[in-house]
């Protein structure tokens, strides 16, 4: 299976977690923020909150945090089962200094949100045209879950791959699969891949054609960047997200389809630019053999050659297939500004450091 875009996020519940038969006041924000950003389903997170146990007051205050960071009704509903069997329990400090800190500033008005969209509207329009000629290097790691429960990950394989922007244009060469030297094309290697995130998502988002509704959700905090979070929907007929599973002759039009999508686009506050897309598709045909497509999408201020430009940072791509999962963590790393000389060499590959974590958003 591949898809023209990617698809993409992870579950992030650790081990350790679900192990225990309580969540301390930690665990439980931890796992909430997670459900919301991974995207879990609303009867997932909610069902598993019915099942444990806390041994501190859940109050107003916090479900109130959990209704901004866009948890579901029957998450809702769960937590407030949890309130009302934890009214006699004492408030943990860190509850209360969390109560005591100011709360999220008023939504814009309605006014300045439009002017929120055009500006990045308009710096998404001109985003290819200021970008300049480059190589990179994208690192592809892979995994599958047969188990259906987004729990059981196994590494399937790592890939890297050369990337070249030239006027606009985007090539892709492989570099090496599990760090041996190979030539093989991402096509040839078959499973779940990705292209697109280098303009093409982020241009038919905000393309006048495709018309997306933009609806405010909230204020956050990205990597440490105040930013405008608003929930977006692009119906299928003015969709340009192509899903296509492997298995079929490419002309077969049940094997490739257009899907409409949901999600969340994050602006910063700062420079106007969209630094985070979300999207999850929708209305996806019960008889196509895809039943679930996501993806996440990060932008960053990157330097090349002493000048920062905004480019792609990280991705994630998920998708479902029957009882089979697969997702995709995709790195970009080691840009340089494009040459007839430019290379990406074996030792820096080796060299790289982790990128550094997100800090929990809110």
């Amino acid at each position: 299976m591949r898809t023209a875009w990617k698809v993409a996020l992870l579950v992030c519940i650790t081990a350790t977690l679900i192990a225990q038969s309580g969540l301390s006041y930690s665990q439980l924000r931890q796992f909430i923020r997670s459900s919301v950003d991974q995207r879990i389903k609303d009867k997932d997170v909610a069902n598993y909150l019915k099942r444990q146990v806390v041994k501190f007051a859940v109050t107003d205050g916090l479900i109130e945090e959990f209704v901004g960071w866009g948890i579901g009704p029957r998450t809702l509903k769960a937590l407030e089962e949890l309130q009302s069997a934890t009214s006699d329990m004492p408030k943990p400090q860190r509850l209360q200094a969390q109560e005591e800190k100011p709360r999220q500033p008023p939504a814009p008005g309605l006014e300045e949100q439009s002017q929120i969209i055009e500006a990045a509207r308009q710096s998404a329009i001109a985003y290819t045209d200021d970008l300049p000629n480059y190589v990179c290097l994208q690192v592809t790691r892979r995994f599958v879950d047969p188990t259906g429960t987004e729990m059981d990950w196994l590494r399937h394989d790592e890939i890297k791959t050369r990337v070249s922007y030239i006027d606009g244009r985007e090539d892709y060469e492989t570099v090496a699969v599990n760090d041996t030297a190979t030539t093989k094309s991402f096509k040839e290697l078959g499973g779940t891949t990705s292209t697109g995130e280098f303009g093409t998502i982020l241009s038919s988002l905000f393309s006048l054609e495709t018309g997306a509704e933009f609806r405010w959700a909230r204020h956050s905090l990205l990597r440490g960047r105040p930013v405008f979070v608003f929930h977006i929907r692009v119906p299928l007929r003015r969709s340009n997200w192509t899903l296509e599973s492997s298995g079929g002759p490419p002309s077969d039009s049940a094997r490739r389809i257009r899907a409409g999508y949901t999600g969340l686009v994050y602006i910063g506050k700062d420079s106007g630019r969209v630094l985070r897309i979300l999207m999850e598709a929708e209305d996806i045909p019960t008889s196509f053999p895809i039943s679930e497509a996501r993806s996440r999408l990060d932008f960053d201020f990157i330097d090349i050659s002493g000048q920062d430009f905004l480019l792609p940072l990280k991705a994630q791509a998920f998708l479902r297939s029957g009882r089979l999962l697969t997702r995709n963590d995709l790195e970009f790393r080691l840009y340089r500004k494009f040459t007839a000389e430019a290379t990406i060499s074996f030792e820096e590959i080796e060299g790289l450091e982790p990128l550094p974590a997100d800090e929990p958003s809110r």
